[in-house]
């Protein structure tokens, strides 16, 4: 007779440092382990807008992540690009799980930092063996300032599950890579057995089966905790099903309470030392011109050394009183994980985005996403740009519209819906690991 044997993978992706459900999720975790239970996480746990994430560079979601009994790992663009490589080493030299990321080439070096691997096979204890290959999200552009190769291929993809197919039962492809490339390989590398995905915050409730491939995804913020079930016939895998569990039917884990209470006792300590001192207020205002947005503006253009700069008023989200300001108050006004960015456009281009800048649409728009953490995008803020009655001036003279210009500005306005000009422009330079809040710092020294 033929054994029937069932495993069970519980995934996690996309937590963003937002540890509301985190308890809940892992006291479950631990009441449903057994020998043939595993628990991945997909990446882009930490988030650097949390003060304790900022505040531990990361460490913490590593200890959070050793408690709840990670197995694997694979690695997000919130780790990969909002934290240097120091950093990176210094967080994942402290995991007690296998970090994934076949894509994650240190430039330098080229090859892998020690503490990734490309794949690993998961022999359990009933002789199935299970092989685990993570992937990143294949940020080039943003990797390769920060010394990183993430280059994405089909070709050494399947190379890679060439090479574990013959030794394996099954095989589980961990993607931060997000659904649309998840659907292509799943269309094009039939022997991936699953793909648990994460980047692109799909709710997959039963998963989305493609060519024989499941695909689960279990939203963000760990509003649902995924639970994968194989079933085996003996070697052979016969059932895949997928659930998205909601954390709210859970009890929370004491454990995990206490680490994060004393995780966040920790930030808040280091994070109330004394960053600089203002002499006068700053005020900020989102819906007009205020001293604070046009000061932020004004330093990014020189941090990117140019004459013309660009940003909306709400990055900044409150006034900053005179007197000391602490680290914890550069962070909580400046949250975002966002970079300054050079990005080339036409005079033509220049006048469209600009345009586009005073609509409505922007300026109230309640932006989530595109590392954006505040509350509304606000009024445009401008650097040697000038708006008139005659139209728009660049440093005193009208812009002309065949002219190429370098604007200083912000990152997520190269992502997405926000200005399409520059989004689609063929010249951009992102200047990492900077965030906004290290120019504010800067900005704010120059004051005294």
């Amino acid at each position: 007779m033929v054994n029937t044997i069932k495993i069970t993978i519980f995934h996690t992706n996309d937590i963003h440092s937002g540890f509301v459900n985190w308890a809940k999720i892992v006291s479950h975790i631990k009441k449903e382990r057994d020998t043939n239970t595993r628990y991945v996480d997909l990446g882009d746990h930490a988030d650097r807008a949390n003060p304790m994430t900022e505040a531990t560079v990361g460490q913490g979601n590593i200890q959070l992540l050793n408690e709840a009994g990670v197995d694997f790992a694979a690695i997000g663009n919130n780790e990969g690009v909002t934290f240097s490589k120091e950093m990176l080493h210094s967080m994942y030299s402290q995991a007690n799980f296998k970090l994934l990321a076949a894509n994650l080439i240190d430039l330098d070096v080229g090859e892998r930092p020690e503490w990734a691997l490309p794949y690993w096979i998961d022999e359990m204890e009933n002789g199935l063996k299970v092989a685990y290959i993570g992937y990143t999200a294949a940020m080039v552009h943003f990797y390769e300032q920060l010394g990183w190769d993430v280059s994405f291929s089909l070709d050494k993809l399947k190379d890679i599950v060439k090479a574990v197919s013959k030794k394996t039962d099954a095989i589980i492809l961990l993607s931060h890579l997000g659904l649309p490339k998840d659907e292509l390989i799943a269309e094009s590398v039939s022997e991936i057995d699953v793909i648990i995905g994460a980047h692109t915050h799909n709710v997959l409730q039963g998963g989305k089966r493609i060519n024989g491939t499941l695909i689960c995804q279990a939203g963000k913020h760990g509003q649902y905790l995924g639970k994968l079930s194989l079933t085996f016939k003996g070697r052979a895998l016969r059932y895949k099903e997928e659930e998205l569990l909601d954390p709210n039917h859970f009890v929370e884990d004491p454990n995990t309470k206490v680490l994060l209470l004393n995780l966040e006792n920790q930030a808040n300590i280091a994070l109330q030392k004394s960053a600089v001192y203002l002499k006068t207020t700053l005020p900020v205002k989102w819906f007009e011109q205020s001293i604070g947005p046009q000061a932020l503006c004004d330093e990014l253009t020189n941090w990117c050394g140019l004459d013309i700069g660009m940003m909306n008023a709400g990055v900044l989200l409150e006034t900053l009183e005179k007197g000391p300001i602490s680290f914890g108050d550069i962070h909580r006004v400046c949250p975002h994980p966002i970079n300054p960015c050079i990005v080339e456009l036409t005079g033509a281009e220049l006048i469209e985005t600009i345009e586009r800048a005073q609509t409505d649409d922007i300026v109230q728009l309640a932006l989530k996403g595109f590392g954006f953490r505040g509350k509304v995008l606000g009024t445009m803020i401008y650097t040697g740009i000038e708006i008139n009655v005659n139209g728009i001036d660049v440093l005193g003279e009208p812009v002309k519209t065949d002219k190429t210009y370098k604007l200083a500005t912000l990152d997520m306005y190269t992502f997405g819906f926000l200005f399409p000009k520059i989004a689609a422009s063929s010249n951009k330079d992102y200047l990492l690991p900077e965030f906004l809040r290290d120019i504010l710092l800067s900005m704010l020294k120059k004051r005294n």
